[in-house]
């Protein structure tokens, strides 16, 4: 298997996942979306992408760099009592050995922060190998998955020095240990047809973030 040092610099484990790279999130939600503070979604139900960018990274010791783990949601109420519906792109760059492992990470199989993420999935109505083109350029993101089939184009408030506006303790958070960053999606849009998903929505919620997980499978991130 191939292995990668961890963003810490510390010595590449062989159990869990240490992962670090940059998250976009956008939603249907207006500004901010409620769910971070725990709070029922706007209109009562939330449709949202979320995509972890790896920037450095190991699973099991598969080095997983370069890749990136993305889905779409329908969150039926709440976001704590969770009954999510997901769809789940693969990097269509991954190895047979690398989506494996990016699988049993992020659907929870490995314990640890992601399975208590994972723990709110109902049901996963499909994983689909598409190319995603994920950028993070000076606090504005892209995010494009399968060709179109997926789109979002986002940014960061910002305070008056030019700081990004920041989100912090939040009950729920998909990005451990890290503060997050209140932007605005200019365009978000979902063509998944055998889904029902069809979705357009303009200067909605998006989130951005740096993250860092750290789990080396003794149950201790």
């Amino acid at each position: 298997m191939a292995t990668t040092e961890t963003a810490a610099g510390q010595s590449p484990a062989t159990e869990g996942y240490q992962l670090h790279g940059t998250l976009l999130e956008a939603c249907d939600c207006g500004i901010l979306c409620p769910c971070w503070v725990g709070e029922d979604p706007d209109g009562g139900t939330c449709q949202a992408l979320v995509a972890y960018n790896l920037d450095s990274g190991a699973i099991n010791g598969v080095d997983v760099s370069g890749l990136t783990h993305a889905i779409v949601a329908f969150i039926p109420g709440n976001i704590l009592e969770g009954n999510w519906q997901l769809v789940i792109f693969v990097d269509d760059r991954a190895s047979e050995e690398q989506e494996k492992a990016l699988l049993d990470a992020f659907t929870g199989k490995l314990g640890g922060p992601l399975a208590d993420l994972a723990q709110l999935v109902g049901d996963v109505k499909a994983i689909e190998r598409v190319p995603i083109s994920h950028e993070i350029v000076e606090g504005k993101g892209t995010i494009t998955i399968g060709g179109g089939k997926v789109l979002a184009e986002m940014e960061p408030y910002r305070g008056p020095d030019g700081t990004e506006t920041t989100l912090r303790d939040s009950i729920f958070s998909t990005v451990p240990g890290s503060p997050a960053w209140v932007g605005k999606a200019a365009h978000f849009r979902v063509d998944l047809p055998d889904q029902g998903w069809t979705w357009k929505f303009e200067g909605r919620n998006a989130v951005q973030a740096d993250w860092h997980i750290d789990y080396r499978g003794n149950g201790a991130a």
